[in-house]
């Protein structure tokens, strides 16, 4: 698929809000807590044209090389309570799975998680590595998404970061804790790029930056939220996603995030692999590691320079949303 950039006729205005209080707190009081680093990219800016290029970098989070930790623990703080009882289940492409791992570990739970097939040996290994037992599903990653779904009970919690029909409560608990990251930036950008698997995230940070331009950014391959806006409403990507931006191969949108996204977004920008290659290059040289889904932002903008018309004066921002990967490109798990 080529790339595409698609202005947004669902767009309007939206009230930012820091949000999230309640998260922030409690990310705060776990062991390892840390602002993570706002650090700008000079090559990056050159490249755009603009002013200044901020980079919020979560390739280091409690330990782990994604932002995916702020959602995941702070959904699974509120789903499990004070049980001790129960196994927490999820899908992933990656990261997500890796943090619930974690935070089970942390709780003494059992966990599982189902993974699809394509993902690399590097990914599974360090969610194994988190103490979970890995399941690998014959399909995409909403086919993994529908087998963690089917073993929900009173004793399987399922800890998902995206929706479904009947299961909208702790998705929005994962947007909430994303929204630590929003909270820890005093900046206040011209334009922000943000990554777009399933939404989540995305709908975190619009609502702490609406106002400025926000541009999303997703794999051609998975480019479900373009795909929903030009169908005015949620719809799905078909497979096969194999984009190397493994964290961002979704084939539909999250509808809790749905409706944040679809008005706070200014345009939807699908892209090639090749331009996150050179986004993740760019980052290098400015000393910040990123994973192909980390650099997806900058990669979105860079791909869309032009078209985007974003002035010379501007500070851009973007998170790094994960470091290293092991992807084809970066082995590092």
């Amino acid at each position: 698929m080529t790339d595409r950039l698609v202005a947004n006729p669902l767009a309007g205005p939206l009230e930012p809000s820091r949000g999230g209080d309640a998260a922030l707190e409690f990310h705060r009081s776990l062991p390892g807590y840390r602002a993570t680093p706002l650090v700008e990219s000079p090559g990056a800016a050159r490249a755009l044209g603009v002013a200044r290029v901020l980079v919020k970098d979560e390739s280091s989070r409690f330990g782990l090389p994604s932002f995916k930790v702020l959602g995941a623990s702070w959904a699974t703080h509120r789903a499990v309570g004070d049980r001790r009882d129960v196994t927490l289940v999820c899908a992933t492409d990656g990261n997500h799975g890796r943090a619930v791992a974690w935070m089970a570990r942390r709780l003494g739970l059992a966990a599982t998680v189902f993974v699809p097939a394509g993902m690399v040996p590097a990914r599974r290994a360090a969610i194994a590595g988190e103490g979970a037992r890995v399941e690998v599903v014959d399909g995409t990653y909403d086919d993994a998404v529908e087998r963690a779904a089917a073993l929900a009970g009173p004793d399987t919690l399922v800890i998902q970061d995206t929706a479904w029909p009947g299961y909208e409560t702790v998705p929005g608990w994962v947007i909430d804790g994303y929204a630590t990251i929003g909270s820890e930036i005093d900046a206040e950008p011209d334009v922000v790029a943000v990554q777009i698997g399933v939404g989540s995230f995305a709908a975190a940070m619009v609502r702490r930056f609406a106002g400025a331009r926000i541009i999303g950014v997703e794999p051609a391959t998975a480019a479900c939220a373009l795909a929903s806006i030009e169908a005015r409403g949620p719809a799905e990507a078909p497979g096969p996603h194999t984009s190397v931006m493994a964290g961002l191969n979704c084939g539909r949108v999250s509808p809790v995030a749905w409706p944040v996204i679809s008005r706070g977004i200014e345009a939807f920008a699908a892209i090639d692999d090749r331009w996150a290659f050179d986004a993740v290059e760019l980052l290098g040289a400015d000393g910040v590691v990123a994973g192909e889904s980390g650099a997806a932002g900058l990669a979105g903008l860079l791909a869309f320079r032009s078209e985007l018309a974003v002035r010379p004066d501007s500070t851009v921002l973007v998170v790094n949303t994960e470091g290293a990967t092991g992807s084809a490109q970066s082995a590092a798990g």
